[in-house]
């Protein structure tokens, strides 16, 4: 019996690592689509640059736009966290965004070596449990009970 509790509890502590791992991969996710719109804003800032006015459409809310006009494409105001956002010229806009897509990107190289560690150990505790399954269906084969 003590086999069967020794595997159950493999068994708990592989669930409760799957559940951390998706946890790990929800946040990576997340991280990869700021990533994502740290590049689209640098993107759009090359497309401005050198633009005095643009048209654009506008969001209003409830995914709805407004054709409009943007103009003094020099100026970007940016979020430099915690709900703050400051002007700053293009120039400056892109040394932010630098910095926050770095922070981003280091973060998930942290959170992608985590995500190894952790599959690395289901790995093992998978193999554990397999072998004390092993055993159990060798002992179960020996004294007839298969």
């Amino acid at each position: 019996m003590e086999g069967q509790q020794k595997f159950n509890q493999l068994l708990n502590e592989i669930n409760v690592y799957k559940q951390q791992g998706d946890l790990i991969q929800q946040q990576i996710e997340l991280v990869r689509a700021s990533i994502a719109e740290v590049d689209a804003l640098t993107n759009t800032l090359d497309d401005l640059e050198g633009k005095d006015s643009v048209e654009a459409f506008v969001p209003v809310g409830a995914g709805s736009f407004i054709k409009g006009e943007l103009k003094n494409t020099d100026e970007v105001i940016v979020s430099i966290g915690s709900g703050i956002a400051v002007k700053k010229d293009v120039d400056g806009a892109r040394e932010t965004i630098a910095r926050q897509k770095k922070d981003l990107e280091d973060s998930l190289d942290k959170m992608l070596a985590n995500m190894q560690q952790v599959s690395d150990i289901i790995g093992s505790l998978s193999a554990q449990a397999e072998q004390l399954a092993a055993v159990a269906q060798g002992n179960m084969s020996a004294t007839g009970l298969n």
